[in-house]
């Protein structure tokens, strides 16, 4: 590995059994895979104090994902070196989280497509407002909702957050309905009329030739013109590297799709990414589960063994700049979900981690037994050549 990726790796984690095989990365939690608790959903944010938070979600059979979910926060006071666990809030999943003004949010649903609502910290993540009717925190308590750790931005004198609902015909994928929710920016956030969601756009099954099978876990982003959108996750077999491109109206009151323009080719796409704009190269980043063409595979939507940071000027072109992480195994390693953020030079990472531990590792690539952090330095400057090995 290059030195210029600047990735640590962390061999121990206190109270816990760990293999000491190098696992990619500083451990912020662990959950083994015998309890059937995994980790998911992991979000990062720097606050004005120069301290980290991050945040995880507890799902899986052992969990109470479905009736009262469970999110657990984390801090870090040394730049990510070591974390603490700072608390765990009752009733809130898939949650973003986001600084407003200097004041850290979480925006997501109170269980497994469940209302949706969003706390707010005036201690700097210490403690939690409770959502307990529309005027404190429930903003919609009508239907079925969906979301992810995806990026909030300012805009046009508004706040934007993509969001999905799960009440259209048919199970996973086809039953997602992408929307676009915003408010002033001056706003009180905890208020739900002060909030504005556009129309729902449904999937249509006979987009890219009868193989669409959904969208999710959309990332608000403005473009080089100044239009804001609405950029998808979307399932598509077997080569699973598109995403699409959805039209907001300045006042978040319209959706608008054309399935002939709109579905770009994104390296990963079928997998939950985050974009973010950097003003410093005027291009757009991601970190994504890439899939090299020596792992092509029928399933890519459970390959998640490989990040690449990809970046783009026009969010329709999108360059593999390098590969970050990689592990031979798809099957129970995965490096997925990761959200970040820029620090100068840097990216400043948390990751959705299978891997190795004493105890037999991860139940699958998907269900995560570790939340990990990872410090990309010099990120700008990476290419091909600073890659991790590929087989």
């Amino acid at each position: 590995m290059s030195r210029t990726l600047g990735i640590i790796f962390l061999l121990l984690l206190s109270g816990s059994s760990v293999s000491a095989s190098a696992i990619p990365g500083i451990v912020v939690d662990y959950s083994p895979a015998s309890s059937g608790i995994y980790l998911g959903s992991p979000g990062i944010v720097i606050l004005p104090n120069g301290e980290y938070l991050a945040k995880s979600d507890e799902f899986g059979p052992g969990s109470t994902m479905e009736k009262a979910a469970v999110t657990r926060v984390y801090r870090s006071r040394n730049r990510g070196v070591s974390w603490s666990r700072e608390n765990d809030i009752q009733g809130l999943f898939w949650a973003s989280l986001f600084v407003h003004r200097g004041i850290p949010y979480l925006m997501g649903t109170i269980h497994q497509y469940g209302h949706l609502i969003i706390l707010r910290s005036v201690d700097s993540g210490r403690s939690w407002t409770k959502p307990g009717n529309q005027a404190t925190g429930v903003l919609l308590s009508d239907g079925r909702y969906h979301c992810a750790p995806v990026p909030v931005v300012l805009h046009g004198g508004r706040i934007w957050r993509a969001m999905e609902d799960a009440m259209g015909p048919g199970g996973w994928g086809h039953h997602f309905r992408a929307f676009m929710m915003s408010a002033k920016v001056d706003a009180d956030l905890l208020v739900a009329e002060n909030w504005v969601s556009s129309n729902r756009l449904p999937r249509n099954p006979e987009w890219l030739e009868g193989r669409f099978g959904g969208w999710l876990e959309g990332n608000a982003v403005v473009t080089p013109g100044g239009e804001i959108v609405n950029i998808l996750r979307v399932d598509l077999k077997p080569e699973g590297g598109k995403a699409a491109i959805v039209r907001v109206s300045s006042d978040g009151q319209t959706a608008s799709f054309n399935p002939e323009e709109d579905f770009v080719d994104f390296p990963g796409g079928c997998k939950k990414f985050t974009i973010r704009f950097d003003p410093v190269s005027r291009l757009y980043w991601s970190l994504t589960n890439y899939i090299p063409s020596s792992q092509s595979n029928e399933n890519p939507e459970r390959t998640r063994n490989t990040v690449a940071l990809i970046a783009s000027g026009n969010l329709r072109d999108w360059e593999v700049r390098t590969i970050l992480l990689h592990h031979q195994d798809r099957e129970k390693h995965g490096f997925q979900y990761l959200d970040w953020q820029f620090q100068a030079e840097d990216i400043v990472a948390v990751s959705r981690t299978a891997f190795d531990d004493d105890i037999g590792g991860a139940h699958n690539q998907h269900d995560a037994n570790f939340i990990t952090f990872h410090r990309v330095s010099r990120f700008r400057e990476l290419s091909m050549d600073d890659s991790v090995a590929l087989p």
